[in-house]
């Protein structure tokens, strides 16, 4: 009956009293749930945006460490084909001098290997089917010979012998015998023609030197650990979990790779934590960033000082609802039926400047601010159009120093073993490839130019990796003179190159061009491992998120579509369609382009 009393008083009051216990109960509310949803709405905007940045960032390490694996390839590789190496592994027992002369030549051809990787501070170690080992510095890695032929680390290099592995020493990690943990490169070395295995290469690294790759990466709450495909974390900056199994955070870390993930939450270790993660096939890791969740929301949101200033905002509204409240009823009144009429996202209805002075004035501001509002909309628009244009014009002016070192080092190889005329050759297609990609990429070329850039890069890749990967070109003779944006064809090669067939290990990649009506159709199709998820003619990127990482340029694949729609419009573009074991189909569809209609676009395009 008390409720049914104080409800029957609360009638009995007058509008401005019933009008400021509204809004004293109204203020509180709002400024309550405003503050919670802005705690969640912080929590969810720094969780992605925390990802997006870590996920560039494991790009960056998984970078670095894939530039590690090149020089290792280059030394094994320099191992494998050397005779001076196979001779010392291999021959018997002689007299005294033939002996030194052959520990003299293998201290010379051991220190050629080890250029191959002196920006690293490694360890290099060669034993033989002989008995016979040789180290670059049995000081960095001081392993027992005898013992390390019987190791778990030899039983799977030899279990392989086709693969270069990437194992952590937990042997010596165990026994204490050494007081530092070691992560070891090894490959079999064994004849082509035979299969005759003669030694195997051993390159160490220190975990601590390991951890180098990402130490500038971590910090208070987030932490890098590398796990083997069996779950051993074999590397992070919690030095007490190096060692450790972790089959639960392995299981995460596959999942975030198989699903294609940016993140997951996930309980691990007693913390809820944000799991992002890198395979990195070279290696046959996981690349993890764990994230301790609360420590880092707690870093954006003080809920102590966010309740002060709530505790705040009330009072002083509470104090200027009280003096205005009853002098602006009836005008304000007015004010909101005038406001009330705009309707959404219309910003050019005005309300009618009449009653008291106080809602004239706010009238006034009210337009104001939708000429503000409208000017400012106007100006963001034309701000987000030209830093679209500036983007675009940055990301096509990228190359990736990767793409040259490795290019060059692969150069540098093809001089030493002598082969000077595919030396040369391989030269003369980086030149012809920069010559074309550093100039003005706003520019068109034709269709025969553009054929000669893609058949350049084929050929530096296939001295880089070999003729796994085969490219067959298919070009109607009616388009080469046609005109098409510079580069527009090349990511997709890149894509195939590198991602297409890391089940399948080699196959075909087909560049077929031609002419349907008005349209000029070229298409990158390969017989890789294909991809579930696109259906037929959907519009989409590669759903692959290793395919963000360029090798050559900043032009991904997710930008071209783009590129071409902001050039010729929304009926052209890129469309994709896969199948998982039967490959991928790439169509870029472009206008027919002639030298005078390419001039006429890019007047037309200035003008804008």
């Amino acid at each position: 009956m008390n409720w049914k009393k104080h409800a029957l008083r609360f009638e009995q009051q007058g509008l401005f009293f019933k009008l400021f216990i509204v809004m004293v109960v109204s203020i509180i509310a709002v400024c309550l749930l405003t503050s919670l949803v802005t705690i969640r709405m912080s929590e969810r905007l720094f969780t992605e945006t925390f990802s997006i940045t870590n996920s560039k960032v494991l790009n960056q390490i998984k970078s670095s460490m894939e530039s590690f694996n090149d020089s290792i390839v280059n030394g094994v590789s320099h191992a494998s084909q050397n005779g001076t190496v196979k001779n010392y592994l291999t021959s018997g027992e002689s007299d005294s001098i033939t002996m030194s002369s052959s520990y003299f030549d293998m201290g010379q051809q051991m220190k050629q290997i080890k250029s191959n990787v002196d920006a690293y501070d490694v360890g290099i170690i060669v034993s033989g089917v002989n008995g016979r080992s040789y180290s670059s510095d049995w000081s960095y890695w001081p392993v027992n010979p005898a013992q390390l032929s019987k190791s778990k680390l030899t039983e799977r290099t030899i279990a392989e012998p086709k693969r270069l592995m990437y194992q952590y020493d937990e042997e010596s990690a165990q026994s204490g015998v050494l007081k530092d943990k070691y992560i070891v490169a090894s490959k079999a070395l064994m004849e082509r023609t035979s299969g005759f295995l003669y030694g195997t290469i051993y390159i160490a690294i220190k975990e601590q030197e390991f951890k180098r790759f990402y130490s500038n990466f971590t910090s208070t709450g987030s932490d890098v650990l590398i796990l083997d495909s069996n779950g051993r974390i074999i590397s992070s900056n919690q030095e007490q979990l190096i060692g450790s199994f972790s089959p639960e955070l392995l299981g995460y870390a596959k999942e975030i790779n198989e699903k294609q993930l940016s993140y997951t939450n996930a309980d691990v270790m007693g913390k809820n934590h944000i799991l992002l993660s890198n395979y990195i096939p070279s290696y046959n890791i996981y690349l993890v960033n764990m994230i301790d969740r609360e420590y880092a929301v707690g870093q954006i949101v003080n809920v102590r000082d966010i309740a002060l200033i709530c505790i705040g905002i009330v009072m002083a509204a509470l104090l200027t609802v009280f003096l205005i409240s009853r002098r602006l009823t009836q005008s304000l009144t007015r004010l909101v039926r005038q406001m009330s009429t705009i309707t959404e996202k219309d910003f050019g209805n005005y309300v009618h400047v009449t009653g008291s002075y106080e809602v004239q004035e706010l009238s006034r501001a009210f337009n104001y601010m939708l000429d503000e509002l409208n000017d400012y909309i106007a100006r963001l628009l034309q701000t987000q159009k030209e830093q679209r244009n500036a983007e675009l014009a940055a990301l096509q002016r990228q190359i990736n120093p990767h793409f040259l070192y490795n290019t060059l080092a692969s150069i540098k190889m093809l001089v030493q073993k002598g082969n000077k005329d595919t030396a040369a050759e391989t030269i003369n297609a980086l030149i012809s490839l920069l010559q074309n990609t550093i100039s003005n990429v706003s520019e068109t070329i034709t269709i025969e130019q553009e054929l000669n850039n893609m058949k350049n890069y084929v050929f530096i890749n296939h001295v880089r990796y070999g003729n796994k990967v085969q490219v067959n070109y298919f070009v109607s003779p009616d388009c080469m003179d046609y005109h098409v944006p510079k580069l527009i064809i090349q990511p997709f090669i890149e894509n195939a190159f590198f991602h297409a067939f890391n089940e399948k290990g080699a196959g075909v990649i087909y560049i077929l061009v031609s002419k349907l009506e008005d349209t000029l159709v070229c298409e990158v199709v390969d017989n890789g491992d294909g991809m579930d998820g696109l259906e037929q003619g959907e519009q989409s990127v590669l759903p692959n998120p290793k395919s963000k990482r360029q090798l050559f340029t900043g032009i991904g694949i997710q930008n071209v579509h783009h590129r071409i729609t902001l050039l010729y419009g929304e009926q052209y573009g890129v469309t994709i369609s896969s199948k998982k074991g039967e490959g991928t189909k790439v169509k870029i569809t472009l206008p027919l382009i002639v030298e005078q209609q390419e001039q006429t676009i890019e007047d037309n395009n200035s003008k804008e």
